[in-house]
């Protein structure tokens, strides 16, 4: 059933939580992707409830912003019991956040339409205009530089080597984000990621005739 006093409560519950993040995974990336959710899971005539609640709390067990992922699904797992979702819904909306990240290209098989409709709209935000802006917000918080052109593009990554091996901000868009089109779920997200990912292509173009000198 859907109840919108759930979505909205969880909506002031993350924000408080994510606002100042500064990793490109704050607030603005969570409204963002669960935006994003809502208009795919219209298209492709998806639970509703179980899309935005999955949306809203998805980056709330990211290994990249929390120091403990146990403990941090229990907290989830709390919330919703606390806010009156079913245990049958929380199960659906825990399968989904566990499961959507990209973790180096190692992600695993989504069984629900739903878990397919957030991992699209988790997606589409990184890539486009906004994708490029977060990758280098997050390559700057972890330290690494805009580009190293002595650095090799890594094809093959545990996912270990792709949180803490040595890259770049541009290399990270060969890493993943230029693959993220040819990746999504569903024709509603294929048509969107299209205009993204020529963006990003041509971004790229310029970043290369500048840095040498042209």
């Amino acid at each position: 059933m859907y109840n919108e006093t759930i979505i909205n409560d969880t909506k002031e519950m993350v924000r408080g939580k994510l606002l100042n993040e500064g990793t490109g995974h704050d607030w603005y990336h969570i409204e963002r992707v669960w935006k994003t959710a809502v208009t795919l899971a219209e298209k492709e005539k998806a639970n509703r409830f179980i899309v935005e609640l999955a949306a809203l709390l998805h980056d709330l067990i990211d290994d990249k912003l929390v120091s403990n992922k146990d403990e941090a699904v229990q907290e989830v797992m709390y919330w919703l019991e606390g806010v009156g979702v079913t245990s049958k819904d929380s199960e659906r909306i825990l399968e989904i956040i566990e499961t959507i990240s990209f973790k180096g290209g190692n992600s695993k098989k989504l069984h629900t339409l739903e878990a397919q409709i957030v991992q699209d709209a988790d997606r589409l935000d990184a890539i486009g205009a906004i994708g490029i802006a977060r990758c280098f917000a997050y390559a700057g918080s972890k330290g690494d530089p805009l580009f190293d052109p002595e650095l090799s593009v890594r094809e093959k990554m545990t996912e270990e080597e792709y949180r803490k091996g040595k890259s770049s901000a541009v290399h990270h868009f060969y890493e993943k984000l230029l693959k993220l089109k040819d990746l999504m779920n569903t024709g509603a997200a294929r048509e969107m990621a299209e205009e993204r990912h020529a963006f990003m292509e041509d971004y790229l173009t310029h970043f290369f005739n500048e840095w040498e000198g042209q």
